[in-house]
C-alpha cells in the first residue's frame, strides 16, 4: 500500500518512519521547527511551531497524518493550530507518537494498554492529556518505550566517554529500536484500528547498568565503575534523574497480535550489536 503522509515533527523516530515510507512508494511531507531540510531526498519540509502556523491547504490530498510533536505547557501545538484542518480533511489514518511515561511508576511491575494511565511527571501528564485529544480524532496512539538507534545508543554513549553505570536497586527500563518503531507504524497503516493504543517496546526490559556493561563488552573496553543511586543523584541533571522516577516493564503483546509485528531487534543485545557493525 502507499499514499500521501504528512508528518508533524521530523525528529529521530519520524525520519526513520519517513524513510521506510519513501521506500514503499509513499509521498511524504512534514515539518521541522525552522523548516531546515532533512537528509531524505523527496520529503517536502515546512517550518512549524506556535509562531509559524501552516496554511490548512498543506494537508490537501493527504491520506495519512502522523504527529511526533510533544505537547508544551499550552497544550498540543499540532491540535491547537491544525486540528480543525485535520478534522476537515478526515485522512484515512491518523497516528500519534506518545510515551510509556503516561503509565507512571509501577515498582518494576508489568503494564499493558489496559493499565490506567497515572503519570508521575509533568511532561507525562501533558502527554496523557494530548493522547485524549488525539484519540478523540480516532488516532492510533503509539506509546514508545526508551528509544535508541544509530547515533543514539549505549554504544554511542560509551564511545563518547560519558557513560555512567548507575545502580538503582530494582530499576528496569523497556526500550525500542527506532527501526522497530517504524516497522510498527507501517504495520498499523496496513492494519488500521482507529482509536487503538499500542505499546511499542522490545521483549527485554533490563537494568540500565547492564545495558552499559554490554555496550562496553561489545566495544572491548572496561565498563565504568557502578555508581550507587545515592551518589548518582548528586551528579545527574534533573532531566536525567527524572527518567528514574518510573520503574516498569511494558508488554508488547497487543502490538504483536493485532499488528503482526515481528521485532527486528527483540533485545537491546540485538540492537546494539547491529549498531556496532553499522558504524
Amino acid at each position: 500500500m502507499s499514499g500521501t503522509m504528512f508528518i508533524f515533527g521530523l525528529g529521530f523516530s519520524a525520519r526513520v518512519i519517513a524513510k521506510r515510507l519513501l521506500e514503499q512508494g509513499w509521498t511524504v511531507a512534514g515539518t521541522t521547527r525552522s523548516g531546515e531540510a532533512v537528509d531524505l531526498p523527496g520529503v517536502t519540509v515546512h517550518p512549524f511551531d506556535r509562531d509559524h502556523p501552516l496554511p490548512p491547504k498543506v494537508l490537501d490530498g493527504v491520506t495519512a497524518v502522523l504527529s511526533s510533536v510533544p505537547p508544551d505547557a499550552q497544550g498540543d501545538p499540532v491540535l491547537d493550530l491544525m486540528g480543525e484542518a485535520i478534522r476537515a480533511r478526515a485522512p484515512g489514518w491518523i497516528g500519534y507518537l506518545s510515551t510509556t511515561g503516561v503509565y507512571g511508576d509501577h515498582g518494576g511491575g508489568w503494564v499493558d494498554e489496559t493499565t490506567p494511565v497515572n503519570p508521575s511527571l509533568d511532561r507525562s501528564r501533558r502527554r496523557a492529556a494530548a493522547e485524549k485529544s488525539w484519540l478523540a480524532l480516532s488516532a492510533h496512539v503509539f506509546r514508545l518505550a526508551g528509544i535508541y538507534g544509530p547515533g543514539r545508543s549505549a554504544v554511542d554513549t560509551v564511545r563518547s566517554g560519558e557513560a555512567k553505570r548507575i545502580a538503582k536497586p530494582g530499576q528496569v527500563f523497556s526500550r525500542i529500536h527506532v527501526e522497530d518503531i517504524a516497522g510498527a507504524v507501517l504495520a498499523s497503516l496496513a492494519r488500521p484500528h482507529p482509536g487503538r493504543v499500542y505499546n511499542l517496546c522490545d521483549d527485554d526490559a533490563a537494568p540500565p547498568q547492564e545495558v552499559i556493561a554490554h555496550a562496553c563488552a561489545l566495544l572491548g573496553v572496561e565498563p565504568p565503575a557502578e555508581l550507587a543511586w545515592e551518589d548518582a543523584q548528586a551528579v545527574l541533571s534533573p532531566m536525567a534523574l527524572s527518567f528514574y522516577a518510573d520503574n516498569k516493564r511494558v508488554s508488547n503483546r497487543r502490538m504483536k497480535e493485532e499488528l503482526g509485528v515481528v521485532l527486528k531487534y527483540p533485545s537491546y543485545r540485538d540492537g546494539l550489536a547491529a549498531i556496532l557493525t553499522s558504524t
